[in-house]
């Protein structure tokens, strides 16, 4: 296939929830896409907003041990398929594409296919998140920097990291880790984190049902162990936690246990079912 017959995929991160915390240059493309490939944690308003009703839309989102979930080889296969006709693909996924998504198996695989493709930023779960929730994350004596981590399952992080960790006054920002947090917290308290030290968790950010539930560390135990958190969940450590008190702005309709995210109902599994998709007769 020549190259000028070949289409193109725009990898585009929809941001944290906010149908309006999207960019233009995002929109634009949503707008000419002829398919879009959405991950779960994209909403519903954001899709029938702002995607061409010319487009076919195909829900490939993930969910992790809830077994169901499209498997990232099918999600790369049809990237390959549909850019092979020659369509303008956009693989939309939530928040920014560089944090903690499967994008380098996705760019790898268009390399691979020599598929020309851009990458359009969203911004992450971690700072639409704390801007709702009020909590500056490099707050003046409170931290001078940040660190992105995941604890989806309990040996991603070496037993070893967790003293660096506990000690550290950089503020920690954990992306699906709300499953295991009893244990994350178990860790950083069995390696004497500081006493003063605050956690935060948001459900839901940016979304009229963000609820932000916060504690300190010690406190865990008696305030937060063992809650069931809605996803997506991101979590805050240190000591800037202490200062949503006083700055919390936004309000949420309060709707304890409501879903803003959709849970996924079914699963691509390989090119011939696509069409089962709930989109996929918009074109």
């Amino acid at each position: 296939m020549s190259e000028a017959t070949k289409g193109k995929v725009i990898l585009v991160g929809a941001g944290p929830g906010d149908p309006d915390l999207i960019t233009i240059k995002a929109v634009n493309y949503l707008q000419q896409a002829e398919i879009v490939l959405t991950d779960r944690l994209v909403s519903t308003e954001i899709l029938n907003r702002y995607v061409s009703a010319h487009a076919i839309i195909i829900e490939v989102g993930k969910q992790c041990r809830r077994g169901i979930s499209t498997p990232q080889p099918t999600i790369n296969e049809l990237l390959v398929y549909y850019a092979l006709q020659g369509k303008l693909v956009v693989r939309l996924k939530g928040g920014d594409v560089a944090f903690f998504s499967n994008v380098l198996d996705e760019l790898e695989t268009l390399v691979k296919h020599n598929i020309a493709y851009e990458i359009v930023p969203g911004i992450t779960a971690a700072s639409g998140a704390s801007a709702y929730a009020g909590i500056p994350l490099t707050a003046r004596d409170h931290a001078t920097a940040v660190r992105f981590l995941t604890y989806h399952k309990s040996t991603i992080i070496p037993n070893g990291h967790w003293k660096e960790l506990a000690s550290t006054d950089d503020t920690l920002i954990f992306y699906m880790s709300s499953e295991t947090l009893d244990l994350l917290v178990d860790k950083l308290v069995e390696h004497n984190a500081a006493g003063d030290k605050e956690l935060a968790v948001i459900e839901q950010a940016t979304t009229p049902y963000q609820q932000v539930y916060s504690c300190r560390l010690h406190d865990y135990v008696k305030q937060l162990k063992g809650k069931k958190f809605l996803s997506p969940s991101l979590v805050i450590v240190g000591k800037v936690v202490g200062l949503q008190k006083e700055f919390a702005w936004f309000n949420s309709n309060n709707a304890n246990g409501a879903f803003y995210f959709k849970p996924l109902t079914g699963v691509v599994g390989n090119l011939d079912n696509y069409s089962n998709n709930k989109y996929a007769d918009r074109a």
